[in-house]
């Protein structure tokens, strides 16, 4: 008989101006999910990555942020891929048989995938209408978020790897990183200015040069020449 586990809390976020509520359903009955996740520690890492992506993006006014009131994971039976969130509904989709399949830290791995999944509910995209960001840029920053939160696996690329600025995910994450290492905070304004529409030249008005140039000299920091 299937039934699903539902956990439902009600978070504060920064300062009490804005109130996020966070719904947690395991409809895939995944067992290692309950006995080696559960559902409160699941809540409690939606909000507080809800926090330090705010901080990241430095969005400490609700008018800089999404508006979005309730957030809502729920792990289902489903093999590829690992994760993904609709920001429609604002639903992050967690697959059951990647939890239950996964070896290692299960607990730091999924921490890692929320933050990462969360990234995309608050992150911009650009107006209708403009040029959106790529989605190799998207990816790219919801792990460089999971980067410096600390949740990274060990198959991860090693800084300068890679084959192009926004191949994705951790090549593209490690690259911002190094952005953001030539200008603080570089994240966050990038990721505000492209709430108005995407170009290429957003890199070039922060940092003063293109993103191809960019990419050179990080490739050639690590020996890894383009």
């Amino acid at each position: 008989m299937m039934h699903a586990l539902c956990f439902l809390v009600f978070l504060a976020a920064i300062n009490g101006i804005q109130a996020v509520e966070y719904s947690v359903t395991n409809s895939a009955l995944s067992t290692r999910f309950r006995d080696q996740i559960g559902t409160q520690y699941a809540t409690q890492k939606l909000d507080s990555a809800t926090q330090f992506i705010w901080n990241i993006f430095q969005q400490n006014n609700p008018a800089d942020r999404r508006h979005v009131q309730k957030v809502g994971l729920l792990i289902e039976n489903f093999d590829n891929p690992i994760a993904y969130t609709n920001t429609n509904t604002e639903e992050i989709h967690v697959s059951g048989s990647y939890v239950n399949s996964y070896k290692g830290d299960v607990r730091n791995e999924i921490t890692g995938v929320l933050y990462h999944e969360m990234t995309h509910v608050w992150q911009w995209f650009g107006r209708y209408g403009v040029p959106r960001v790529p989605v190799g840029l998207t990816e790219g920053i919801a792990d460089y978020v999971r980067l410096k939160a600390n949740y990274i696996p060990s198959h991860w690329v090693k800084p300068g790897e890679g084959q192009k600025w926004d191949q994705g995910y951790d090549v593209t994450a490690r690259f911002l990183d190094y952005c953001d290492g030539l200008r603080s905070g570089f994240v966050a304004e990038l990721n505000k200015m492209i709430r108005n529409g995407y170009s290429d030249q957003l890199f070039l008005q922060l940092l003063g040069k293109t993103v191809d140039q960019l990419w050179t000299d990080y490739k050639a920091k690590y020996g890894n020449i383009a």
